[in-house]
């Protein structure tokens, strides 16, 4: 399929697409046989990253560890105890940004009690 179709497919932009396949996430291919234009073609594994990525997306992964995790589970380059530690490490940093978050809202509760009673 051509990266329309691709985009309609998946619900993901055209541009957001060529952004991650110049990160090397996903990759087109070009028909040989078709000589009058430079399109890529996108297959069915394509999308099944596409969607991959955008769940390991809205759980924090970064655009890095999303080119490390595809290469974990599509190109079988990891074992199972590197993709076991690949995903600790990222509960581990999760833990931490919530700490962080939690910290931040005790200090902003404490500002907002500090204006309430005139403290500041």
């Amino acid at each position: 399929m051509l990266i329309n179709e691709l985009s309609k497919m998946t619900g993901i932009s055209v541009h957001t697409i060529r952004f991650y396949e110049k990160s090397g996430l996903i990759e087109g291919r070009r028909d040989e046989t078709v000589k009058s234009n430079n399109y890529f073609h996108y297959d069915e594994e394509t999308a099944e990253k596409l969607e991959f990525i955008t769940d390991a997306k809205s759980v924090g992964f970064t655009i890095r560890e999303i080119g490390q995790i595809i290469d974990a589970w599509y190109n079988n380059k990891f074992s199972k105890e590197e993709k076991l530690e690949l995903l600790e490490q990222k509960l581990i940093s999760l833990d931490q940004k919530l700490k962080e978050i939690k910290d931040m809202k005790k200090q902003i509760s404490q500002f907002k009690e500090d204006v309430l009673n005139e403290r500041c």
